[in-house]
């Protein structure tokens, strides 16, 4: 049995090469931390200097969320960002998003009904 590819789709089973991520965004390592994209390392470092200067404490990744409505478990947000404002004396939930999809829209208007807590998108 013979299977034809196209080079587009070919591509996908070459050696060392990988898929490219559908929003263009690549896997980032820092600090032994492998986050989905760039940005997201980069507000990871810049967190993490807020952190040395004691603007915050408390930093959580990927905290994850159950979403509740009339008992029944309907979904999970995962925040990538969780952690404490100092200077705004407020718990804030960062997600790090360069598009913001109609998955997310509706897990972020969940969070606000289900927790009462305002998801913040950075891009």
């Amino acid at each position: 049995m013979t299977i034809h590819l196209s080079a587009k789709h070919g591509a996908a089973f070459a050696p060392g090469k990988s898929k490219r991520n559908k929003y263009g965004s690549e896997k980032t390592l820092l600090d032994g931390i492998l986050f989905d994209s760039k940005a997201e390392a980069n507000f990871y470092a810049a967190l993490k200097q807020r952190a040395k200067g004691g603007e915050v404490t408390d930093i959580e990744l990927q905290r994850q969320y159950d979403l509740i409505v009339h008992g029944v478990l309907v979904a999970r947000y995962r925040a990538d960002f969780v952690f404490f404002d100092r200077i705004a004396c407020a718990r804030r939930v960062v997600d790090v998003k360069g598009v913001v999809t109609r998955d997310f829209a509706i897990k972020r208007k969940l969070m606000k009904a289900c927790h009462g807590i305002k998801v913040e998108v950075v891009k």
